[in-house]
Protein backbone atom coordinates (compact mmCIF):
# COMPACT_ATOMS: atom_id res chain seq x y z
CA UNK A 1 0.00 0.00 0.00
CA UNK A 2 1.14 3.56 -0.71
CA UNK A 3 0.61 6.57 1.56
CA UNK A 4 0.39 10.08 0.09
CA UNK A 5 0.77 12.85 2.66
CA UNK A 6 0.24 16.60 2.40
CA UNK A 7 -2.28 16.74 -0.45
CA UNK A 8 -3.50 20.33 -0.38
CA UNK A 9 -6.68 21.50 -2.08
CA UNK A 10 -8.59 24.77 -1.68
CA UNK A 11 -11.69 24.97 0.49
CA UNK A 12 -14.72 24.13 -1.65
CA UNK A 13 -12.97 21.67 -3.95
CA UNK A 14 -14.94 18.81 -5.52
CA UNK A 15 -14.40 15.05 -4.93
CA UNK A 16 -13.26 14.81 -8.56
CA UNK A 17 -10.49 17.31 -7.90
CA UNK A 18 -9.16 15.13 -5.08
CA UNK A 19 -9.12 12.07 -7.36
CA UNK A 20 -7.36 14.05 -10.08
CA UNK A 21 -4.74 15.22 -7.58
CA UNK A 22 -4.03 11.64 -6.47
CA UNK A 23 -3.61 10.33 -10.01
CA UNK A 24 -1.41 13.26 -10.97
CA UNK A 25 0.90 12.68 -8.02
CA UNK A 26 1.12 8.95 -8.81
CA UNK A 27 1.60 9.66 -12.52
CA UNK A 28 -1.22 7.36 -13.56
CA UNK A 29 -4.48 7.73 -15.47
CA UNK A 30 -7.73 8.10 -13.51
CA UNK A 31 -8.96 4.70 -14.74
CA UNK A 32 -5.91 3.02 -13.16
CA UNK A 33 -6.78 4.15 -9.62
CA UNK A 34 -8.79 1.28 -8.12
CA UNK A 35 -8.96 1.40 -4.34
CA UNK A 36 -8.09 4.23 -1.96
CA UNK A 37 -9.41 6.03 1.08
CA UNK A 38 -8.85 9.15 3.15
CA UNK A 39 -6.97 8.46 6.38
CA UNK A 40 -6.70 12.06 7.60
CA UNK A 41 -8.35 15.35 6.71
CA UNK A 42 -7.56 18.67 8.35
CA UNK A 43 -7.79 22.41 7.68
CA UNK A 44 -4.67 24.51 7.12
CA UNK A 45 -5.56 28.08 8.14
CA UNK A 46 -2.03 29.40 8.64
CA UNK A 47 -2.05 31.66 5.57
CA UNK A 48 -5.40 33.41 5.83
CA UNK A 49 -7.28 34.37 3.72
CA UNK A 50 -6.09 31.31 1.74
CA UNK A 51 -7.31 28.16 3.43
CA UNK A 52 -6.76 24.57 2.36
CA UNK A 53 -7.93 21.09 3.18
CA UNK A 54 -4.92 18.84 3.77
CA UNK A 55 -5.30 15.10 3.16
CA UNK A 56 -3.39 11.92 3.84
CA UNK A 57 -4.46 9.13 1.49
CA UNK A 58 -3.87 5.38 1.48
CA UNK A 59 -3.82 3.82 -1.98
CA UNK A 60 -4.55 0.09 -1.85
CA UNK A 61 -4.72 -0.88 -5.51
CA UNK A 62 -3.54 0.58 -8.81
CA UNK A 63 -3.96 -1.17 -12.15
CA UNK A 64 -0.47 -1.21 -13.71
CA UNK A 65 1.14 -3.78 -15.96
CA UNK A 66 3.81 -5.67 -14.04
CA UNK A 67 3.43 -8.95 -15.97
CA UNK A 68 6.92 -8.75 -17.50
CA UNK A 69 8.64 -7.35 -14.40
CA UNK A 70 9.31 -8.64 -10.89
CA UNK A 71 8.07 -5.40 -9.35
CA UNK A 72 4.92 -5.05 -7.33
CA UNK A 73 2.52 -2.29 -8.33
CA UNK A 74 3.82 -0.22 -5.42
CA UNK A 75 7.43 -0.53 -6.58
CA UNK A 76 6.36 0.27 -10.13
CA UNK A 77 4.73 3.50 -8.94
CA UNK A 78 7.56 4.55 -6.65
CA UNK A 79 10.13 4.16 -9.41
CA UNK A 80 8.25 6.79 -11.39
CA UNK A 81 7.61 9.30 -8.62
CA UNK A 82 10.21 10.96 -6.45
CA UNK A 83 8.31 12.72 -3.70
CA UNK A 84 9.10 12.56 0.03
CA UNK A 85 5.36 12.65 0.74
CA UNK A 86 4.72 9.43 -1.23
CA UNK A 87 5.91 6.22 0.43
CA UNK A 88 5.26 2.58 1.15
CA UNK A 89 3.26 1.97 4.30
CA UNK A 90 1.27 -0.71 6.08
CA UNK A 91 -1.71 -0.65 8.40
CA UNK A 92 -1.48 -1.93 11.94
CA UNK A 93 -4.51 -4.14 12.52
CA UNK A 94 -5.64 -4.56 16.09
CA UNK A 95 -5.48 -8.12 17.37
CA UNK A 96 -7.00 -9.62 20.51
CA UNK A 97 -5.84 -12.85 22.16
CA UNK A 98 -7.37 -15.89 20.49
CA UNK A 99 -10.97 -16.71 21.34
CA UNK A 100 -11.42 -19.50 23.86
CA UNK A 101 -14.29 -21.05 25.76
CA UNK A 102 -14.18 -19.23 29.09
CA UNK A 103 -16.24 -20.28 32.09
CA UNK A 104 -15.26 -17.24 34.16
CA UNK A 105 -17.81 -14.40 34.13
CA UNK A 106 -15.99 -11.13 34.82
CA UNK A 107 -17.96 -8.37 36.50
CA UNK A 108 -17.53 -4.91 34.98
CA UNK A 109 -18.45 -2.03 37.29
CA UNK A 110 -19.42 0.86 35.03
CA UNK A 111 -20.87 1.21 31.55
CA UNK A 112 -18.95 4.17 30.17
CA UNK A 113 -16.47 3.91 27.26
CA UNK A 114 -13.96 1.91 29.32
CA UNK A 115 -16.54 -0.58 30.56
CA UNK A 116 -18.32 -0.92 27.21
CA UNK A 117 -15.16 -1.52 25.20
CA UNK A 118 -13.77 -3.86 27.83
CA UNK A 119 -17.01 -5.86 27.56
CA UNK A 120 -16.81 -5.77 23.77
CA UNK A 121 -13.23 -7.05 23.70
CA UNK A 122 -14.00 -9.72 26.30
CA UNK A 123 -16.91 -10.96 24.19
CA UNK A 124 -14.60 -11.25 21.20
CA UNK A 125 -12.36 -13.46 23.34
CA UNK A 126 -15.22 -15.74 24.38
CA UNK A 127 -16.19 -14.27 27.77
CA UNK A 128 -19.73 -13.37 28.82
CA UNK A 129 -19.26 -10.60 31.38
CA UNK A 130 -21.80 -9.06 33.73
CA UNK A 131 -21.94 -5.26 33.43
CA UNK A 132 -23.21 -3.48 36.54
CA UNK A 133 -24.18 0.19 36.04
CA UNK A 134 -25.62 2.33 38.82
CA UNK A 135 -27.54 4.49 36.34
CA UNK A 136 -30.18 3.66 33.77
CA UNK A 137 -29.91 2.61 30.13
CA UNK A 138 -29.20 5.49 27.80
CA UNK A 139 -32.78 5.98 26.56
CA UNK A 140 -34.13 6.36 30.11
CA UNK A 141 -31.09 8.30 31.24
CA UNK A 142 -31.60 10.88 28.48
CA UNK A 143 -35.13 11.51 29.76
CA UNK A 144 -33.84 11.84 33.34
CA UNK A 145 -31.23 14.41 32.30
CA UNK A 146 -33.74 16.41 30.27
CA UNK A 147 -36.12 16.48 33.23
CA UNK A 148 -33.32 17.70 35.53
CA UNK A 149 -32.41 20.53 33.15
CA UNK A 150 -36.07 21.58 32.85
CA UNK A 151 -37.16 21.22 36.48
CA UNK A 152 -34.05 20.98 38.65
CA UNK A 153 -35.16 17.55 39.94
CA UNK A 154 -31.90 15.58 40.21
CA UNK A 155 -31.73 11.78 40.13
CA UNK A 156 -28.43 11.02 41.89
CA UNK A 157 -28.08 7.69 40.05
CA UNK A 158 -29.11 8.75 36.55
CA UNK A 159 -27.70 12.07 35.39
CA UNK A 160 -24.95 13.68 33.30
CA UNK A 161 -22.29 11.70 35.19
CA UNK A 162 -23.97 8.33 35.78
CA UNK A 163 -25.74 5.95 33.43
CA UNK A 164 -25.09 3.96 30.29
CA UNK A 165 -22.39 5.65 28.20
CA UNK A 166 -20.71 7.44 31.08
CA UNK A 167 -20.02 11.16 31.46
CA UNK A 168 -18.93 11.51 27.83
CA UNK A 169 -22.45 10.82 26.59
CA UNK A 170 -23.46 14.40 27.42
CA UNK A 171 -20.44 16.17 25.96
CA UNK A 172 -19.20 17.12 22.51
CA UNK A 173 -18.37 13.48 21.83
CA UNK A 174 -14.79 14.33 20.83
CA UNK A 175 -12.79 11.33 19.64
CA UNK A 176 -9.27 12.69 19.38
CA UNK A 177 -6.55 11.54 21.78
CA UNK A 178 -2.85 12.10 22.37
CA UNK A 179 -2.30 8.48 23.44
CA UNK A 180 0.41 6.77 21.39
CA UNK A 181 -1.13 3.81 19.63
CA UNK A 182 1.28 1.35 17.98
CA UNK A 183 -1.20 -1.52 18.47
CA UNK A 184 -4.02 -0.01 16.39
CA UNK A 185 -6.53 0.34 19.23
CA UNK A 186 -7.47 3.88 18.23
CA UNK A 187 -8.54 2.82 14.76
CA UNK A 188 -10.39 -0.20 16.17
CA UNK A 189 -12.41 2.02 18.52
CA UNK A 190 -13.33 4.42 15.71
CA UNK A 191 -14.31 1.57 13.39
CA UNK A 192 -16.44 0.09 16.17
CA UNK A 193 -18.25 3.39 16.62
CA UNK A 194 -18.94 3.49 12.87
CA UNK A 195 -20.10 -0.13 12.92
CA UNK A 196 -22.74 0.80 15.50
CA UNK A 197 -24.00 3.96 13.85
CA UNK A 198 -21.47 6.80 13.95
CA UNK A 199 -20.73 8.83 10.84
CA UNK A 200 -17.82 7.53 8.70
CA UNK A 201 -16.11 10.93 8.76
CA UNK A 202 -14.77 10.17 12.25
CA UNK A 203 -12.36 7.69 10.64
CA UNK A 204 -10.32 10.46 9.01
CA UNK A 205 -11.17 13.88 10.42
CA UNK A 206 -8.26 15.33 12.38
CA UNK A 207 -10.58 16.33 15.23
CA UNK A 208 -13.45 13.86 15.01
CA UNK A 209 -16.59 14.18 17.08
CA UNK A 210 -19.88 12.29 17.21
CA UNK A 211 -22.18 14.63 19.10
CA UNK A 212 -24.28 13.67 22.08
CA UNK A 213 -27.39 12.89 20.00
CA UNK A 214 -25.64 10.31 17.78
CA UNK A 215 -23.44 8.94 20.55
CA UNK A 216 -26.50 7.89 22.54
CA UNK A 217 -27.72 5.80 19.57
CA UNK A 218 -24.29 4.22 19.10
CA UNK A 219 -24.16 3.21 22.76
CA UNK A 220 -27.61 1.63 22.58
CA UNK A 221 -26.63 -0.35 19.47
CA UNK A 222 -23.47 -1.62 21.18
CA UNK A 223 -25.49 -2.80 24.16
CA UNK A 224 -28.00 -4.66 21.97
CA UNK A 225 -25.16 -6.44 20.17
CA UNK A 226 -23.44 -7.37 23.43
CA UNK A 227 -26.67 -8.72 24.89
CA UNK A 228 -27.04 -10.98 21.85
CA UNK A 229 -23.53 -12.26 22.57
CA UNK A 230 -24.41 -13.21 26.15
CA UNK A 231 -23.43 -10.10 28.11
CA UNK A 232 -25.71 -9.47 31.08
CA UNK A 233 -26.41 -5.79 31.76
CA UNK A 234 -27.66 -4.87 35.21
CA UNK A 235 -28.77 -1.26 35.29
CA UNK A 236 -29.60 0.58 38.51
CA UNK A 237 -27.05 -1.73 40.11
CA UNK A 238 -24.05 -0.37 41.99
CA UNK A 239 -21.11 -2.41 43.32
CA UNK A 240 -21.08 -1.62 47.04
CA UNK A 241 -18.51 -4.08 48.38
CA UNK A 242 -15.83 -6.55 47.38
CA UNK A 243 -14.83 -9.79 49.06
CA UNK A 244 -11.42 -11.42 49.19
CA UNK A 245 -10.02 -14.72 50.40
CA UNK A 246 -7.06 -15.20 52.76
CA UNK A 247 -4.65 -14.81 49.86
CA UNK A 248 -6.01 -11.32 49.10
CA UNK A 249 -7.65 -12.62 45.94
CA UNK A 250 -11.05 -11.40 44.82
CA UNK A 251 -13.81 -13.92 45.42
CA UNK A 252 -17.00 -11.87 45.09
CA UNK A 253 -18.80 -8.54 44.90
CA UNK A 254 -21.92 -7.13 46.52
CA UNK A 255 -24.58 -5.07 44.77
CA UNK A 256 -26.49 -2.35 46.61
CA UNK A 257 -29.74 -4.32 46.77
CA UNK A 258 -28.09 -7.02 48.89
CA UNK A 259 -27.10 -9.56 46.25
CA UNK A 260 -23.68 -11.20 46.35
CA UNK A 261 -22.10 -12.49 43.12
CA UNK A 262 -19.15 -14.86 43.31
CA UNK A 263 -16.43 -13.88 40.85
CA UNK A 264 -12.66 -13.82 40.55
CA UNK A 265 -12.44 -10.93 38.08
CA UNK A 266 -13.72 -7.36 38.62
CA UNK A 267 -13.06 -4.50 36.19
CA UNK A 268 -13.35 -1.13 37.94
CA UNK A 269 -14.53 1.15 35.12
CA UNK A 270 -16.39 3.33 37.61
CA UNK A 271 -15.81 6.80 36.11
CA UNK A 272 -14.39 9.91 37.74
CA UNK A 273 -17.47 10.75 39.82
CA UNK A 274 -18.04 7.50 41.76
CA UNK A 275 -16.98 9.03 45.06
CA UNK A 276 -18.88 6.54 47.23
CA UNK A 277 -17.17 3.67 45.41
CA UNK A 278 -13.74 5.28 45.89
CA UNK A 279 -14.42 5.45 49.62
CA UNK A 280 -15.56 1.81 49.77
CA UNK A 281 -12.45 0.66 47.89
CA UNK A 282 -10.17 2.63 50.20
CA UNK A 283 -11.88 1.00 53.18
CA UNK A 284 -11.28 -2.42 51.64
CA UNK A 285 -7.57 -1.76 51.29
CA UNK A 286 -7.29 -1.13 47.56
CA UNK A 287 -4.08 0.75 46.82
CA UNK A 288 -4.77 4.27 45.53
CA UNK A 289 -3.29 7.74 45.60
CA UNK A 290 -4.33 11.34 45.06
CA UNK A 291 -3.42 12.62 41.59
CA UNK A 292 -3.11 15.97 39.88
CA UNK A 293 -5.97 17.24 37.71
CA UNK A 294 -7.35 20.69 36.82
CA UNK A 295 -10.29 22.92 37.74
CA UNK A 296 -11.67 26.20 36.46
CA UNK A 297 -14.61 27.89 34.78
CA UNK A 298 -16.40 27.37 31.49
CA UNK A 299 -16.14 30.31 29.08
CA UNK A 300 -18.60 31.22 26.30
CA UNK A 301 -17.93 33.31 23.20
CA UNK A 302 -20.08 33.88 20.11
CA UNK A 303 -19.30 31.08 17.68
CA UNK A 304 -19.00 33.66 14.87
CA UNK A 305 -16.14 35.33 16.77
CA UNK A 306 -14.26 32.03 16.99
CA UNK A 307 -14.96 31.23 13.34
CA UNK A 308 -13.55 34.58 12.20
CA UNK A 309 -10.50 34.24 14.44
CA UNK A 310 -9.72 30.75 13.16
CA UNK A 311 -10.73 30.98 9.50
CA UNK A 312 -10.95 34.66 8.55
CA UNK A 313 -13.13 35.51 5.54
CA UNK A 314 -13.58 31.82 4.68
CA UNK A 315 -15.44 31.14 7.94
CA UNK A 316 -18.87 31.00 6.28
CA UNK A 317 -17.73 28.14 4.04
CA UNK A 318 -16.55 25.92 6.89
CA UNK A 319 -18.06 24.06 9.85
CA UNK A 320 -18.04 25.75 13.29
CA UNK A 321 -14.42 26.21 14.34
CA UNK A 322 -12.81 24.53 17.34
CA UNK A 323 -9.78 25.87 19.18
CA UNK A 324 -7.17 24.84 21.70
CA UNK A 325 -5.18 27.30 23.79
CA UNK A 326 -2.54 26.75 26.47
CA UNK A 327 -0.30 28.89 28.65
CA UNK A 328 2.44 28.10 31.15
CA UNK A 329 2.55 30.70 33.91
CA UNK A 330 5.48 31.99 35.92
CA UNK A 331 4.16 30.28 39.05
CA UNK A 332 4.51 26.90 37.34
CA UNK A 333 0.82 26.28 36.81
CA UNK A 334 -0.61 25.40 33.45
CA UNK A 335 -3.78 27.05 32.14
CA UNK A 336 -5.50 25.54 29.13
CA UNK A 337 -8.75 25.02 27.30
CA UNK A 338 -10.50 21.70 27.83
CA UNK A 339 -13.48 19.97 26.25
CA UNK A 340 -14.06 22.80 23.77
CA UNK A 341 -17.57 22.65 22.29
CA UNK A 342 -18.19 24.50 19.00
CA UNK A 343 -21.82 25.53 18.64
CA UNK A 344 -22.53 24.02 22.03
CA UNK A 345 -24.15 24.48 25.42
CA UNK A 346 -22.97 24.86 28.99
CA UNK A 347 -24.73 22.14 30.97
CA UNK A 348 -25.50 21.56 34.61
CA UNK A 349 -23.56 18.33 35.16
CA UNK A 350 -24.34 17.80 38.84
CA UNK A 351 -24.65 14.32 40.30
CA UNK A 352 -25.01 15.02 44.04
CA UNK A 353 -27.48 17.01 46.07
CA UNK A 354 -26.08 20.31 47.33
CA UNK A 355 -23.15 20.28 44.89
CA UNK A 356 -22.94 21.75 41.40
CA UNK A 357 -20.57 21.11 38.50
CA UNK A 358 -20.73 22.25 34.87
CA UNK A 359 -19.63 20.71 31.59
CA UNK A 360 -19.93 21.49 27.89
CA UNK A 361 -22.01 19.66 25.28
CA UNK A 362 -22.60 19.81 21.52
CA UNK A 363 -25.03 18.03 19.27
CA UNK A 364 -23.72 16.53 16.04
CA UNK A 365 -24.66 19.61 13.98
CA UNK A 366 -22.91 22.01 16.39
CA UNK A 367 -25.62 24.53 15.56
CA UNK A 368 -25.66 26.50 18.82
CA UNK A 369 -24.87 30.21 18.64
CA UNK A 370 -22.03 30.09 21.19
CA UNK A 371 -18.71 28.30 21.49
CA UNK A 372 -17.77 27.20 24.97
CA UNK A 373 -14.73 25.67 26.57
CA UNK A 374 -13.50 25.01 30.07
CA UNK A 375 -10.51 27.19 30.93
CA UNK A 376 -8.83 25.22 33.66
CA UNK A 377 -5.84 25.57 35.94
CA UNK A 378 -3.70 22.63 36.99
CA UNK A 379 -3.82 21.56 40.63
CA UNK A 380 -1.63 19.03 42.44
CA UNK A 381 -2.03 17.13 45.71
CA UNK A 382 -0.19 20.05 47.35
CA UNK A 383 -3.38 22.09 46.79
CA UNK A 384 -5.66 19.52 48.44
CA UNK A 385 -6.70 19.33 52.11
CA UNK A 386 -3.85 17.80 54.11
CA UNK A 387 -1.52 18.36 51.10
CA UNK A 388 -2.67 15.13 49.49
CA UNK A 389 -1.73 12.66 52.21
CA UNK A 390 -5.19 11.11 52.06
CA UNK A 391 -5.69 9.35 48.69
CA UNK A 392 -9.17 10.91 48.51
CA UNK A 393 -8.08 14.46 49.34
CA UNK A 394 -8.64 15.48 45.70
CA UNK A 395 -12.22 14.28 46.02
CA UNK A 396 -12.66 16.49 49.10
CA UNK A 397 -11.18 19.41 47.15
CA UNK A 398 -13.74 18.91 44.36
CA UNK A 399 -16.61 18.61 46.82
CA UNK A 400 -15.72 21.92 48.50
CA UNK A 401 -15.67 23.74 45.16
CA UNK A 402 -19.01 22.23 44.10
CA UNK A 403 -20.69 23.12 47.40
CA UNK A 404 -19.61 26.76 46.93
CA UNK A 405 -20.90 26.73 43.34
CA UNK A 406 -24.26 25.34 44.44
CA UNK A 407 -24.63 27.98 47.17
CA UNK A 408 -23.82 30.90 44.84
CA UNK A 409 -27.02 30.52 42.78
CA UNK A 410 -29.08 28.10 44.90
CA UNK A 411 -28.54 25.17 42.56
CA UNK A 412 -28.64 27.09 39.29
CA UNK A 413 -25.53 27.53 37.13
CA UNK A 414 -23.68 30.55 38.60
CA UNK A 415 -22.41 32.95 35.92
CA UNK A 416 -20.46 36.19 35.62
CA UNK A 417 -18.98 38.32 32.84
CA UNK A 418 -15.19 38.22 32.64
CA UNK A 419 -14.80 41.99 33.09
CA UNK A 420 -16.84 41.86 36.30
CA UNK A 421 -14.85 38.84 37.45
CA UNK A 422 -11.64 40.84 37.09
CA UNK A 423 -13.20 43.77 38.98
CA UNK A 424 -14.69 41.48 41.66
CA UNK A 425 -18.23 42.86 41.24
CA UNK A 426 -21.45 40.91 40.57
CA UNK A 427 -22.78 40.84 37.00
CA UNK A 428 -26.27 42.25 36.58
CA UNK A 429 -26.89 41.52 32.88
CA UNK A 430 -25.29 39.90 29.85
CA UNK A 431 -23.38 41.96 27.31
CA UNK A 432 -23.58 41.69 23.51
CA UNK A 433 -24.78 38.07 23.62
CA UNK A 434 -26.55 35.72 26.00
CA UNK A 435 -25.58 32.36 27.42
CA UNK A 436 -26.54 29.01 25.89
CA UNK A 437 -27.21 26.61 28.77
CA UNK A 438 -28.98 23.38 29.59
CA UNK A 439 -30.35 24.04 33.04
CA UNK A 440 -31.25 27.33 34.71
CA UNK A 441 -28.49 29.91 35.24
CA UNK A 442 -28.17 33.04 37.38
CA UNK A 443 -25.74 35.96 37.27
CA UNK A 444 -23.72 36.57 40.44
CA UNK A 445 -20.11 37.06 41.58
CA UNK A 446 -17.90 34.01 41.03
CA UNK A 447 -14.93 35.46 42.90
CA UNK A 448 -14.11 33.31 45.91
CA UNK A 449 -15.37 30.16 44.22
CA UNK A 450 -11.83 29.09 43.31
CA UNK A 451 -8.85 29.51 45.64
CA UNK A 452 -7.27 32.95 45.17
CA UNK A 453 -4.12 31.62 43.48
CA UNK A 454 -6.23 29.75 40.91
CA UNK A 455 -8.36 32.84 40.24
CA UNK A 456 -5.25 34.88 39.45
CA UNK A 457 -3.93 32.10 37.18
CA UNK A 458 -7.28 31.96 35.40
CA UNK A 459 -7.28 35.73 34.76
CA UNK A 460 -3.68 35.68 33.53
CA UNK A 461 -4.43 32.76 31.23
CA UNK A 462 -7.48 34.51 29.73
CA UNK A 463 -5.37 37.56 28.90
CA UNK A 464 -2.64 35.42 27.34
CA UNK A 465 -5.18 33.59 25.20
CA UNK A 466 -6.26 36.91 23.67
CA UNK A 467 -2.88 36.96 21.88
CA UNK A 468 -3.87 33.68 20.21
CA UNK A 469 -7.59 34.36 19.59
CA UNK A 470 -8.53 38.01 19.18
CA UNK A 471 -10.65 39.39 22.04
CA UNK A 472 -10.69 36.10 23.90
CA UNK A 473 -10.59 38.17 27.09
CA UNK A 474 -13.48 40.42 26.06
CA UNK A 475 -15.22 41.91 29.08
CA UNK A 476 -18.58 40.34 28.28
CA UNK A 477 -17.23 36.79 27.87
CA UNK A 478 -19.58 34.63 29.96
CA UNK A 479 -18.08 32.51 32.75
CA UNK A 480 -19.88 29.56 34.40
CA UNK A 481 -18.73 27.56 37.41
CA UNK A 482 -17.49 25.28 38.47
CA UNK A 483 -15.62 22.98 36.05
CA UNK A 484 -14.38 20.41 38.55
CA UNK A 485 -14.83 17.00 36.86
CA UNK A 486 -12.10 17.33 34.22
CA UNK A 487 -10.52 14.01 35.20
CA UNK A 488 -10.29 11.67 38.14
CA UNK A 489 -8.68 13.06 41.32
CA UNK A 490 -7.65 9.48 42.18
CA UNK A 491 -5.35 6.88 40.69
CA UNK A 492 -6.08 3.25 41.65
CA UNK A 493 -2.67 1.69 41.24
CA UNK A 494 -2.14 -1.37 39.07
CA UNK A 495 0.85 -3.49 38.08
CA UNK A 496 2.25 -4.64 34.76
CA UNK A 497 -0.46 -7.33 34.69
CA UNK A 498 -3.11 -4.55 35.06
CA UNK A 499 -4.24 -5.91 38.44
CA UNK A 500 -4.40 -3.94 41.66
CA UNK A 501 -2.89 -5.08 44.94
CA UNK A 502 -5.98 -7.31 45.21
CA UNK A 503 -5.60 -10.14 42.71
CA UNK A 504 -8.46 -10.20 40.23
CA UNK A 505 -9.33 -6.49 40.54
CA UNK A 506 -8.53 -4.53 37.36
CA UNK A 507 -8.61 -0.69 37.64
CA UNK A 508 -9.71 0.67 34.28
CA UNK A 509 -10.38 3.90 32.43
CA UNK A 510 -10.75 7.49 33.50
CA UNK A 511 -12.10 6.89 36.99
CA UNK A 512 -9.12 4.73 37.87
CA UNK A 513 -6.76 7.44 36.63
CA UNK A 514 -5.61 5.87 33.34
CA UNK A 515 -7.53 7.89 30.75
CA UNK A 516 -8.81 11.37 29.98
CA UNK A 517 -11.67 11.25 27.50
CA UNK A 518 -13.83 8.93 25.44
CA UNK A 519 -11.08 7.54 23.22
CA UNK A 520 -8.40 6.98 25.84
CA UNK A 521 -10.98 5.40 28.17
CA UNK A 522 -12.19 3.04 25.43
CA UNK A 523 -8.60 2.13 24.55
CA UNK A 524 -7.83 1.42 28.20
CA UNK A 525 -10.87 -0.85 28.32
CA UNK A 526 -9.32 -2.81 25.45
CA UNK A 527 -5.97 -2.99 27.24
CA UNK A 528 -7.59 -4.40 30.36
CA UNK A 529 -9.54 -7.00 28.35
CA UNK A 530 -6.30 -8.05 26.65
CA UNK A 531 -4.61 -8.39 30.03
CA UNK A 532 -7.43 -10.55 31.38
CA UNK A 533 -7.10 -12.84 28.36
CA UNK A 534 -3.31 -13.07 28.78
CA UNK A 535 -3.53 -13.67 32.52
CA UNK A 536 -6.16 -16.37 32.12
CA UNK A 537 -4.12 -18.06 29.39
CA UNK A 538 -1.01 -17.98 31.57
CA UNK A 539 -2.94 -19.40 34.54
CA UNK A 540 -4.35 -22.16 32.34
CA UNK A 541 -0.90 -23.07 31.04
CA UNK A 542 0.47 -23.22 34.58
CA UNK A 543 -2.44 -25.40 35.72
CA UNK A 544 -1.80 -27.81 32.85
CA UNK A 545 1.88 -27.96 33.77
CA UNK A 546 1.07 -28.85 37.39
CA UNK A 547 -2.04 -30.99 37.00
CA UNK A 548 -2.10 -32.06 33.37
CA UNK A 549 -0.55 -35.48 33.88
CA UNK A 550 -2.47 -36.39 37.03
CA UNK A 551 -5.43 -38.47 36.14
Amino acid sequence: MIRINQIKLPIGHSPEELTQKITKLLKIKPAQLKEWRIVKKSIDARKKPELFYVYAINVYSVNVNTANAPDSWEQHILKKVHDKNIMLTSEKLYRLPERTENKCRPVIAGCGPAGLFCAYALVLQGYRPIVAERGRKVEERTADVKRFWETGMLDVSSNVQFGEGGAGTFSDGKLNTLVKDPAGRNRFVLETFVRFGAQEEILYESKPHIGTDILAKVIRNMRLFLEEEGVEFRFETCVTDIFTDRGNRLCGVAFHHGERVDCDCLILAIGHSARDTFRMLKKRGLSMQAKSFAVGLRVEHPQLQINRAQYGDAAQKLPPAPYKVTANLADGRGVYSFCMCPGGYVVNASSEEGRLAVNGMSYSDRAGSNANSAVIVSVTPEDFPGRGEDPLSGVSFQEQLEERAYALAKGRIPQQLFGDFCENVPSLSYGAYESCTKGDAALCNLRGLLPKALEQSFIEGMHQFSHMIAEYDRKDAILSGVESRTSSPVRITRGADFQSNITGVYPCGEGAGYAGGIMSAAMDGLKVAEAIGRNDAAAGTEAMRIYGNRG
